[in-house]
């Protein structure tokens, strides 16, 4: 195995006039916990499907420890990869156990494993009932389940919280807390960027079919430059004193409502803002420093392009 597990050069596929996945060079590091965020229709899924080897590249390589995705020894190393796919149709008259018993036969996996899986997604108790009962939020365990068949050292998970509700989200994250800290690489997408931007370590921005950006959120937020919020709860009467202390520093949109002043300035005017705050001495309750959000990072990216 390599340091980098995936590793994809030049990598394209179009079809018919339409390139879903435009020239991609993408590098994830083994152990890793690594987000794929973008649009609808920005080439996310048409990504993974080229990284397992279900979709042939038009152009470029791809390999996975070291192995190329259409090579011969791709099998081997297939077998250490779990994928939960967005959606997926099932065979409603079979009940979780049997449905997850299903895919162990064609992962080839030891069948008695499935039941400890069920009750590590939480799902035990509803083993025995009929997959057409199921709610979104239980297929979405029972997909989650299957991926991880065999103690895969590699998860690709595509939209793996959608349907789940706050209990099921924080479930599912624990797992692949778990799961990382035994060092296996996790590659997943998501639209809810709140939930992933304390969870993964590295991301990349996709539109259009491209890589936009790579990296951490805090070196994205970084090279992006965006401006930091500030909330200041003030005694009564203290506004014309705070924007006495804020005129001589670039600061932006000063709102003051009540005893709740927001605003907003530049990254570099951070330690300024403070000190000038500070002269306020008891005038001043509370400061929030409220960092960009992945969203804002994401926006802000998105519109450069």
């Amino acid at each position: 195995m390599t340091s980098n597990v995936i590793e994809l050069t030049g990598v394209t596929r179009h079809f018919g006039a339409v390139r879903a996945v435009d020239g991609v060079d993408l590098a994830i590091g083994a152990g890793e916990v690594f987000g794929l965020i973008g649009h609808n229709g920005a080439g996310k899924t048409t990504l993974f499907k080229l990284m397992l080897g279900l979709l042939p590249p038009s152009a470029g390589r791809i390999a996975i420890g070291g192995v190329s995705v259409h090579g011969e020894r791709f099998r081997e190393v297939r077998r250490r990869i779990g994928f939960m796919p967005e959606s997926v149709s099932l065979y409603g008259n079979l009940t979780g156990l049997e449905t997850l018993r299903f895919f162990a036969k064609l992962k080839r996996v030891d069948g008695p494993s499935c039941d400890a899986l069920l009750e590590r997604v939480g799902l035990a108790a509803a083993g025995g009932r009929q997959v057409r009962h199921y709610s979104k939020g239980m297929l979405q365990r029972l997909m989650f389940a299957q991926a991880l068949l065999g103690s895969p050292r590699i998860l690709f998970l595509d939209e793996p919280t959608h349907g789940l509700d706050p209990a099921g989200v924080r479930d599912l994250y624990d797992i692949l807390r778990d799961l990382r800290g035994r060092g296996v690489t996790i590659v997943l997408t998501s639209h809810i960027l709140a939930e992933v931007e304390q969870r993964v370590d590295r991301l990349a921005l996709m539109g259009s079919g491209r890589i936009q950006a790579v990296g951490t959120v805090e070196t994205l937020r970084a090279a992006l430059d965006l401006p930091l919020g500030f909330d200041v709860r003030l005694r009564d009467g203290a506004e014309r004193e705070l924007r006495a202390a804020l005129g001589p520093l670039a600061v932006e949109a000063v709102r003051v409502g009540g005893a709740l002043a927001s605003f907003e300035c530049a990254r570099g005017a951070k330690l300024a803002v403070l000190a000038a705050l500070s002269g306020l001495g008891d005038r001043l309750l509370d400061v929030n420093i409220k960092e960009p959000t992945l969203e804002d990072v994401f926006m802000g990216y998105r519109g450069a392009h």
